[in-house]
């Protein structure tokens, strides 16, 4: 009777660790990615970088679908004290506009890119899951993100467009 129980435990901690997995990446996703573009369009076709030209960030997908990822204003401005806890409201402001960061699973299923957001740079993100249209054409992905933070009253949605680094 102990052996039955004991065997019963270990097949149902076996099925709870794989139902607590995330799904797992196609193989066109993992690895590692670089920034090409970060912005804004709206209804009259115009963008608004959100980063400035030229915005840098990477973009990390492990086998399992975990990722880490970084976008970053190209040229920033350094706090003059040199001490992040003796920033300005200025500079505090900008520090948290020119950068963003999240990590959580991604993945590739029924033709759209899946995402779950563990926690981000942005504390609204926390949490969050959402899926959206993506087009990926050789290295090069591309997705919409539908509500982004900024823009939305006018009508803007986001794309971001990555590049695959060999």
């Amino acid at each position: 009777m102990q052996k039955r129980i004991v065997l019963f435990l270990c097949g149902a901690l076996a099925l709870g660790s794989v139902q607590a997995a995330p799904s797992t990446p196609s193989k066109s996703l993992q690895g590692a990615w670089t920034l090409v573009r970060v912005d804004n369009v709206y209804p009259d076709g115009h963008r608004v970088e959100l980063y400035g030209p030229h915005p840098q960030g990477r973009w990390l997908i492990d086998a399992q679908g975990h990722y880490m990822m970084q976008i970053v204003r190209a040229q920033r401005v350094p706090f003059a004290s040199g001490d992040k806890s003796r920033g300005t409201p200025q500079e505090y402001r900008a520090a948290s506009l020119d950068f963003n960061a999240h990590y959580g699973t991604v993945s590739l299923e029924d033709g759209k890119l899946h995402r779950h957001i563990e926690h981000a740079s942005f504390p609204n993100w926390d949490g969050r899951s959402g899926s959206t249209s993506y087009v990926l054409k050789g290295d090069e992905l591309t997705y919409i993100v539908v509500s982004p933070t900024s823009g939305t009253a006018e009508g803007a949605h986001g794309e971001v467009t990555w590049r695959r680094l060999h």
